[in-house]
Order: structure tokens, then sequence, then C-alpha cells
């Protein structure tokens, strides 16, 4: 998928939003810069109020931004009008957490929907329809209605709505976090292959790192309306910078190290290694010497082993100092943990 990577179709340039409240002006986004490439999929992680929502809705201006820029495909979404935004719009489809179906319509009829609104004939539009149906999955749940389906059926049909208008952009706004774990591994299966065989760019906005670590190439981690810290997904997993970028990747948050004697503690940074390689066994059989795990959290993301593990030296300063050698010789990342 590397190998398909374009110019940007996104550029959000100094972009702000602030809400008027009873109680004053409330900043939810302040000098957000991103560049979104063309066939990639991208995430946007935060905790819950960082400002991850009202920034997918400045994307497609269902919120207009209070300052800066929205660079969709070269054109500046602020300066278009009216017209010209509903047409950038249906460039840019659109899945809620809560699937957002009309109750009152069928499945074939809720995919429909938004060629109606674009003025698509009867008949193109139901053939659009027949094929995303098959598309997601689901030829044989055309004529039911959103009540007789299950949460991971109503989502493919809100993919399907979302697709029904050709868009070039897909944005997901925690679209699986009303799913159970495996409905979850399907969904963004099905979003990866909509990524990968109809070029779509996709936009991932999570609170689960699980999401982003399962599909995404790159991520941007939001805090407090700003954005931390932004890369390769590899990358920031091995080697968060960020204070919210080490809470959501290492689970560092409130994690106070524990220490059995007096012994010195290092942090060993998997940053790309083959998954299958045993690093520790292999240390501890090389060096003859044992060693505690205190806390571990790494992950298999494409066959590659990324993230950390804190471990505790010998006590033994000569035993150490052969662990430090082995790892330095096998070249194995590590820093020293104070």
């Amino acid at each position: 998928m590397e190998g398909n990577k374009q110019e940007p179709i996104i550029r959000l340039e100094g972009l702000g939003k602030q809400f008027s409240t009873a109680n004053g002006t409330v900043t939810a986004l302040e000098d957000i810069n991103l560049e979104i490439k063309s066939g990639e999929i991208f995430g946007i992680i935060g905790l819950s109020g960082a400002g991850k929502s009202t920034l997918v809705r400045c994307i497609n201006y269902l919120e207009v931004p209070t300052s800066g820029k929205v660079i969709f495909q070269d054109k500046n979404l602020s300066a278009m009008s009216d017209k010209q935004k509903r047409l950038a719009r249906q460039s840019m489809g659109m899945i809620f957490q809560q699937f957002n179906l009309l109750s009152q319509r069928n499945v074939l009829q809720n995919i429909c929907f938004p060629m109606e609104i674009a003025g698509t004939g009867r008949a193109e539009a139901r053939k659009r329809a027949e094929e995303l149906l098959a598309l997601v999955g689901l030829e044989d749940r055309a004529k039911a209605y959103p009540a007789q389906l299950s949460g991971g059926q109503k989502q493919r049909v809100a993919i399907a709505r979302a697709m029904a208008t050709n868009p070039r952009v897909l944005l997901c706004d925690e679209a699986t976090s009303a799913l159970d774990p495996n409905t979850t591994k399907s969904i963004l299966q099905l979003l990866k292959r909509i990524n990968r065989e109809m070029g779509v760019t996709v936009i991932v906005i999570t609170h689960e790192m699980a999401v982003i670590e399962a599909i995404c190439d790159k991520v941007a981690i939001i805090d407090h309306s700003h954005i931390a810290e932004v890369g390769k997904v590899s990358d920031i997993f091995s080697g968060p910078k960020s204070e919210i970028g080490r809470q959501l990747i290492l689970g560092e948050a409130g994690h106070t190290a524990v220490n059995f004697g007096k012994s010195g503690q290092i942090r060993i940074i998997f940053d790309g290694r083959e998954s299958s390689e045993p690093i520790i066994s292999n240390m501890v059989l090389a060096c003859k010497v044992p060693v505690n795990i205190m806390h571990a959290d790494t992950r298999d993301i494409e066959g590659k082993a990324m993230g950390q593990m804190l471990i505790q030296l010998p006590e033994d300063e000569a035993d150490a100092n052969r662990i430090r050698n082995y790892l330095k010789t096998t070249r194995v990342t590590f820093e020293e943990v104070r």
C-alpha cells in the first residue's frame, strides 16, 4: 500500500474552533496543522474531550472552523460557495458510532438516500446500492429494516451508504466503539479492503489504540485541543515522545515502577524486529543471568515487534554489564531508567 501514496488530499493549516457557551468561550481546537495523503489510512486518537469529533466535523465543514484553513484537493473550503461546499462534502463519506440509519427505510432505501439528495436517478441509485450491498456482504438483507439488524450489520449499511456518492475520503468517527471485538475486527477489515481496492482515503477517529494498530498507516495524537505528535504508526508505537502518547501507548499514567532489591532498570525498545524473535530468552541464555520483567507493552504490527519492556537488572554489576553489552552487540535499543 505504501507505493500508492500520492499528494496530500487534505491539509489543515492553523485550524481552530471555539464555541460560545453560557460560561464563556470554549476552545475545542487550536492551531491544528495536519497533512493527510491520498490513499492513506490516517488515525486521529485522543482521550474523551480532546477535540477529536470536533476536528472530523471541521474537516467536512459540518462545523465551520473559527480560524485557519481546510484544504481539500487543493481547494480552500472556506472560500467556497455553499453549493461548492455541498459538492465537496459528497466526496467525503462519513460513518458514526451510532450508525444514524433511517428507521422507516429498509437497507436498500437507506443506501439510496444520499444519492436521492444528490439528484441521482432512481434506477441508477438502486443499481449502485445493490453493488454496495455486495461490497459489504449484505446482499440478502436489502429489504430488512434497521431494527432487524445486528450492530455490525447496521455499521456495514452505514459504510455502504457513506460510499454511495463515490467519495474520495471516508471519515470514521468512533465507528467501532459500540461494537464487540469480533465485529470490530470485521469492520476494520472491510475499511482496509475499501482503502486497498477502491483507493479511498480513510480517516479514523478513535480513543482505542487497538484500532490504530490494526489498520492505520499514520497517526496524530490530539490532547487538550492540540496535536501532541504525529507520525508513522510504527514510529509512534516504538517511541512516543509526548506525555499523552506514552499514556495511550504504554499505559504509563499512574504507573510506578516497582523495585525488588537495589539493582537498576532498563527499558528495552522494540522498534521493528521480527515479532517471532525471542529477544529476552536469547539474552538470558547468552548471559546466563536471570532478569525480572517489571512491565511490558508490546504489539505485533505487520509481523514486527513494537513497544517497550521494562526489566530489572541483576544486582551484581558485572552481570548487569554483561546484559548491557549483549543488547549493544545485538543492536537492541534500550535506555537506562532512573
